[in-house]
């Protein structure tokens, strides 16, 4: 059949050519008029035929498209009402004005025309209402739909991708995933034992663990006397942290049984598919474990965040000093390689920060280097306002003391910058300083997070250690001795280490009492440390109103909560924590109160029933398994809730999200 674009070029021609044989019939009759009317009879026949032609044409082709137009309808409608998509419409009260019957079917209904989103479909208003995204994956009856929104439309499509998402889960499930198991204190507990009780220990070691690998599908390997390699995939991992990797306290109860606890650190590599990486990230999370203490898992993937599991046990004291001597000599060859020596602690500092700070000054004099401790005086409290009183009267100490501002222009690019009592850069007083000198070293005694100075030249964290005030005290005693500590130096230095051991009642080692006795011998004034350490008045009844504030949220856990418009002291904060937990049937303390207009400071203690650092760390805080703190800019209420959530997701199993 000749479409319609074939008519109309054949129209065009045959008017022309009937014309001329009309001009030509009209000149033929005053010739041969006879000839002329058998023409135009002839002519007169073939326009007849032609038109007939044209509408019989004319009709087909009508006949065609009304009949494409019927079947063109009829599948449009076949395909709204019968294909295998959703398609929804809704109006502004979210009320639904249409839907197909492939939609209402998957809610198991005749029809939703006329009935509320709020009603049917609950979990969508939540995506309708935000404006990032026009798709969202919702489960509908065991099934699982990707939904695209139209929103000027107010139209919603529904692909049923609920074979697809099993696929990408089976594909995550068995994603490869490699651990590096470390046992802490070997070298430790086999000190001095003969063969026949180490290869005891041993065998009750590698029983437990591969009792524990069959039982969970893990592959495992010893590869030396401490270490063992084990291969699982992200199903069997997702296993283990739901039960809170029990081979932790497994590990633990079995070996205490024989008065020889041994301790289990596991590094977990995850999210790659390169094997290599893969080891890469399963030691650097072991790294990360054994800088935190032990006894704990770190998982760790690409994108830099960390899920942590146990810390249960307080890290134990090492028995040897060798590493602070090496540590001492190291920090020597580095100050006398530097122009200058800029000290910095946390913002907010406490006792034990600025203590440090000039514990760390004098070793940079005891190697004749000149030495500035960095302090903004907009962030100090009382305590050590009391101090830089009684530093005024020493000016050769007083003159050390510098503002971020005149640190930043005293600084060259041989300037070594010593931060204490912290490794994130994120709390440090200033972090314009930190990212203008390329020679940092680190000295802390808090656990190791994730947040790290990056590229430190040297890194001393011992988290055995009651405070940085004794780690510093150590250093100092392997330095020349060209000079005597001098004695607010010496009590600076034992007022940071009493006030991180509430007065040597709390983490305190054998080694504690060596640094306070060295202090002592150089000088240190107990009555000045009372001194310094005296909380006034006005602090005991803001403390009191604060205690007052506490309830008891889960068993032996307490919240207290400031109101908004007190703004407490971080130091404050932390002395409520503490009281609450000298209180009877508590064993976890947790306080909240406005540090400025929009920040908020939360202090937790612990007895150690509870890591308390895990839950700061999920609030972007740190510290240890029993003392740890953050400060969050948000309000109160915000805060406390964040606060409860953490707190409730430690109890489930949870940490740091992926």
């Amino acid at each position: 059949m000749p479409n319609n674009l074939e008519i109309q070029r054949f129209r065009h021609p045959f008017y022309t050519l009937l014309a001329l044989a009309a001009c030509l019939n009209i000149a033929l009759m005053f010739f041969q008029w006879l000839i002329g009317i058998g023409g135009f009879i002839l002519l007169g026949l073939v326009v007849y035929y032609y038109v007939k032609v044209e509408a019989a044409s004319k009709q087909e082709v009508e006949k065609y498209i009304s009949t494409l137009s019927y079947r063109l309808k009829k599948v449009g409608e076949e395909a709204l009402m019968e294909m295998p998509i959703g398609i929804m419409l809704f109006n502004d009260d979210y009320q639904i004005e249409w839907a197909n019957p492939f939609i209402a079917s998957s809610y198991q209904e005749d029809t939703l025309i006329g009935r509320s989103l709020y009603e049917v479909a609950d979990d969508l208003i939540p995506f309708l209402k935000q404006q990032e995204k026009d798709n969202e994956i919702i489960s509908i009856f065991d099934r699982k739909y990707k939904i695209v929104l139209k929103r000027e439309e107010r139209l919603l499509y529904f692909f049923d991708v609920t074979e697809q998402v099993q696929i990408e889960r089976l594909y995550e499930d068995e994603r490869t995933v490699i651990g590096t198991i470390f046992l802490d204190n070997y070298d430790e507990v086999t000190q001095g034992m003969d063969d026949q009780s180490r290869g005891s220990l041993n065998s009750q070691v590698t029983s437990i663990l591969n009792k524990w690998a069959l039982e969970n599908g893990v592959y495992l390997k010893r590869v030396s006397a401490e270490r063992y390699i084990s291969i699982f995939n992200k199903h069997i991992l997702s296993k283990l942290e739901k039960s809170k990797f029990s081979i932790l306290d497994e590990m633990r109860e079995q070996t205490s049984k024989q008065s020889l606890p041994l301790t289990l650190s596991i590094g977990i590599g995850t999210g790659v598919p390169s094997l290599p990486e893969l080891g890469q990230l399963a030691q650097s999370s072991l790294d990360l474990a054994l800088g935190r203490g032990g006894d704990q898992v770190a998982i760790k993937q690409t994108n830099g965040k960390v899920r942590f599991y146990g810390g249960k046990t307080n890290p134990v004291e090492k028995r040897t000093r060798v590493r602070a001597r090496v540590i001492s000599h190291a920090l020597k060859e580095i100050i006398n390689d530097s122009d200058k020596v800029l000290i910095m602690g946390h913002r907010y500092p406490d006792m034990d920060a600025i203590g440090a700070a000039i514990g760390i000054a004098k070793v940079a004099q005891l190697n004749q280097k000149e030495a500035y401790i960095i302090l903004n005086h907009q962030e100090i409290d009382v305590g050590i306002r009391r101090l830089l009183e009684v530093m005024k009267e020493h000016e050769s100490l007083w003159d050390r003391i510098v503002t971020p501002e005149e640190a930043y222009e005293i600084s060259s690019q041989d300037t070594l910058l010593v931060v204490v009592d912290t490794h994130k850069p994120s709390l440090v007083i200033d972090e314009k300083v930190l990212n203008k000198l390329d020679k940092v070293v680190v000295i802390d005694h808090h656990r190791r997070g994730e947040d790290f100075i990056e590229d430190p030249l040297l890194v001393y964290m011992e988290p055995y250690a009651s405070s940085t005030a004794e780690l510093v005290t150590e250093l100092i005693q392997y330095q020349p001795k060209r000079s005597k500590i001098s004695m607010i130096e010496a009590t600076a230095l034992l007022a940071g280490i009493m006030v991180d051991t509430k007065s040597f009642t709390v983490r305190t080692g054998s080694r504690t009492f060596d640094a306070a006795s060295y202090l002592r011998t150089q000088g240190a004034d107990t009555i000045l440390v009372q001194k310094l350490l005296k909380e006034d008045l006005d602090n005991y009844v803001k403390r009191a109103k604060l205690i007052e504030s506490a309830y008891v949220y889960r068993d032996g856990i307490v919240i207290a909560k400031g109101t908004d418009e007190a703004v407490v002291d971080q130091i404050l904060i932390a002395q409520a924590a503490d009281t609450l937990l000298s209180m009877s049937d508590i064993h976890t303390s947790f306080v909240l109160a406005k540090r400025g207009a929009e920040e908020v400071g939360i202090s937790a203690r612990s007895l150690g029933d509870m890591n308390v650092q895990i839950i700061m760390e999920n609030l972007q805080g740190g510290g240890h398994l029993t003392n740890a703190a953050t400060q969050l800019q948000m309000s109160l209420e915000e805060a406390e809730k964040l606060l409860q959530q953490a707190i409730d997701q430690c109890f489930e199993g949870g940490t740091k999200e992926e």
